[in-house]
């Protein structure tokens, strides 16, 4: 299909600072949405709250995180991206403010809610890169961006827990407004003005989301496959703590929280996926990616348990599903360059859903046939993802 011009108003070079910049914003705004989860065991001491209530802070900002991209993310096609974004991290930067200062528990959820909603910053910067490269490098250039997105997952963990370790929780929270407030001046200064592709009322713009559904079979395919991809990732990496305290392995959180050092693999391989996407096609990386998740799980599932053997499993289907995604998002942002936000929208939905999915049938089916029937699952899945990929 042939894709019309990105509307930018103002031509801008997509450059190395300009792509660090952009990818380190990415990282800090979904960053901020992990920081709370090794602050759990402090927080319930905090506040004197129970494990089932002090869940709710987690779940609360996951909420919000997947509200706000479906309600505001398709904003980034009515209004000009760059105010969006300076806006979204103003308020974020208010939100993890309000954490940092929170008086009690109540308030802490609050906020909680708040940070989920403004985290989506990211959703908006994404196709903001993809408008502003050139076509023959977007898939590149948004893979760069992922990076620093799969980096704040990463790392988030880890620096939140350090911190807190050192200064307490508050200072986690307002360590991470100031980082943030740093970069919005620079993206204000460095980012050009995007003319809106459309001038649809707010409810149009969430009706066309359906119907950009039913117009593009590639945004389905990409859709149903990433979400289906999502619910692999997810199952694994849900019940690995449980798994590996299991008799089978008999490992404690610490060797848990290593195996996140895997996703190093996943943030390193977007930008190289990207590239190859832009020259060899999206098609042929996204096959190959969903193999490799196939590939992972159902040697996983057959072979005699061993920690190794799940190191190389982990770090093998995280660059398979993160290879993927960076591909779909070329297919995706290719289709509509005037709805690129709410393709995003449709696209970071359903990857939403699968996690979620992910997680209570990994969850369950952990509880009922134990350890090998979720990388069995992930096999499933990685096959079912494999259907709805068109081949050339």
């Amino acid at each position: 299909m042939k894709s019309t011009p990105a509307p930018a108003a103002v031509p801008a070079v997509l450059g190395p600072a300009l792509t660090l910049l952009l990818a380190t914003a990415t990282g800090l705004a979904v960053a901020s949405i992990y920081y709370v989860q090794p602050l759990l065991g402090l927080l319930s001491a905090q506040f004197g709250v129970g494990g089932a209530a002090i869940g709710l802070l987690p779940t609360l900002t996951q909420l919000g995180y997947a509200a706000a991209i479906l309600l505001l993310s398709p904003l980034g096609d009515r209004f000009d991206r760059r105010r969006i974004i300076a806006i979204k991290a103003s308020a974020l930067v208010v939100a993890l403010a309000l954490a940092a200062a929170a008086p009690g528990f109540a308030a802490l959820c609050v906020a909680s809610v708040a940070i989920g909603l403004t985290a989506t910053l990211a959703q908006d910067i994404v196709p903001a890169v993809a408008t502003l490269a050139p076509e023959a490098e977007r898939g590149k250039r948004v893979g760069q961006v992922m990076t620093g997105l799969l980096l704040g997952i990463l790392l988030s963990r880890v620096a939140s827990g350090s911190l807190a370790a050192v200064a307490g929780w508050r200072a986690v929270y307002g360590v991470a407004a100031v980082a943030v407030a740093a970069t919005i001046p620079l993206l204000w200064h460095r980012l050009p003005r995007f003319v809106p592709a459309t001038s649809a009322g707010y409810g149009s713009l969430l009706a066309s989301m359906v119907g950009l559904w039913v117009k593009h079979a590639p945004l389905r395919r990409a859709a149903i496959a990433q979400g289906l991809l999502s619910v692999a990732f997810s199952a694994f990496w849900s019940t690995l703590a449980l798994v590996l305290a299991g008799p089978d392995f008999g490992q404690g959180s610490a060797v848990a929280g290593a195996f996140g050092l895997a996703g190093a693999a996943g943030a390193l391989a977007a930008p190289l996926a990207g590239g190859l996407a832009d020259k060899r096609g999206p098609q042929a990386v996204i096959r190959i990616a969903a193999m490799l998740v196939f590939v992972a799980f159902a040697v996983q599932a057959l072979a005699p348990a061993s920690l190794w053997l799940m190191v190389g499993v982990a770090i093998v289907f995280d660059l398979g599903v993160q290879a993927a995604l960076v591909s779909h998002q070329s297919v995706v942002y290719s289709l509509d360059p005037a709805s690129r936000s709410r393709l995003n929208a449709v696209l970071v939905s359903s990857m939403f859903v699968g996690m979620a999915s992910g997680a209570a049938l990994g969850s369950a089916l952990l509880a009922a046939f134990g350890w090998r029937a979720v990388p069995a699952l992930g096999a499933a899945a990685a096959l079912g993802a494999l259907a709805f990929i068109r081949r050339n």
